[in-house]
């Protein structure tokens, strides 16, 4: 018997909301329960995703939007056909530290690249695959900086200026509208979580967007919540 499809689950956010930490928590209840998952990661899941990743993230030259955003989809599309795809054929859960939506925020909100130029793109990079579900880390940009630097220093994208995390940050706010949502049905459904609170409170409140939305997948695994 051909196994049910996948579902592919994504979190998203600005710098220093917890997206890591969140898909690690998430990882370690469903493995605990039995469930079988896929954590992947973006830029980066792949051997040539990971070389991307060092272009796009360490200190060095610096890169125009364009070629920014043409090697965030290079390796996505490394990742959808390599990792994500497969997993999904094979029943599993993805679990997705970012997606295309961070290149929305990021390369057309930050950059300043044309949307329907972006879209068209990243539509050939992902082949048209839809998240199931995007569930959105929201945190404000002075308390989301913060956490970042006190990680060290920044990486390239982390140490661009204040008003490009605002532009990033205000992006990423317009995802949960449902207006929005429905002018980019590649987006799936997104639902967003507040992320001002501890690391605990955050994993149950995401936790519990994933029973709420699938109960007959995740609460019997996951089971109830106060």
């Amino acid at each position: 018997m051909t196994p049910r499809r996948g579902k592919l689950i994504v979190l998203e956010g600005a710098e220093g909301v917890g997206k890591t930490t969140q898909i690690r928590r998430l990882g370690e209840t469903l493995s605990a329960r039995g469930v079988s998952y896929l954590g992947v990661r973006e830029p980066g899941g792949t051997s040539i995703g990971n070389s991307i990743r060092t272009l796009l993230l360490a200190p060095g030259p610096e890169l125009s939007p364009r070629t920014e955003a043409l090697l965030f989809m290079a390796s996505r599309a490394e990742l959808v056909e390599h990792d994500i795809k497969p997993a999904l054929a094979r029943g599993l859960v993805v679990l997705a530290d970012r997606f295309f939506l961070s290149t929305y925020a990021y390369q057309i909100a930050g950059r300043g690249l044309p949307d329907n130029e972006v879209t068209a793109a990243n539509r050939f990079a992902t082949g048209g695959l839809v998240p199931d579900l995007t569930i959105l880390l929201r945190l404000s940009v002075s308390a989301a900086l913060a956490r970042t630097d006190s990680r060290g220093s920044r990486d390239r994208i982390e140490a661009a200026d204040d008003e490009f995390h605002h532009r990033v940050a205000a992006a990423f706010d317009r995802f949960t509208d449902s207006a929005w949502q429905r002018e980019h049905p590649e987006s799936g459904p997104v639902i967003a979580v507040d992320a001002a609170g501890s690391p605990d409170d955050v994993a149950t409140a995401v936790i519990g967007v994933l029973d709420q939305t699938w109960p007959e997948t995740f609460r019997p695994v996951i089971g109830s919540h106060p």
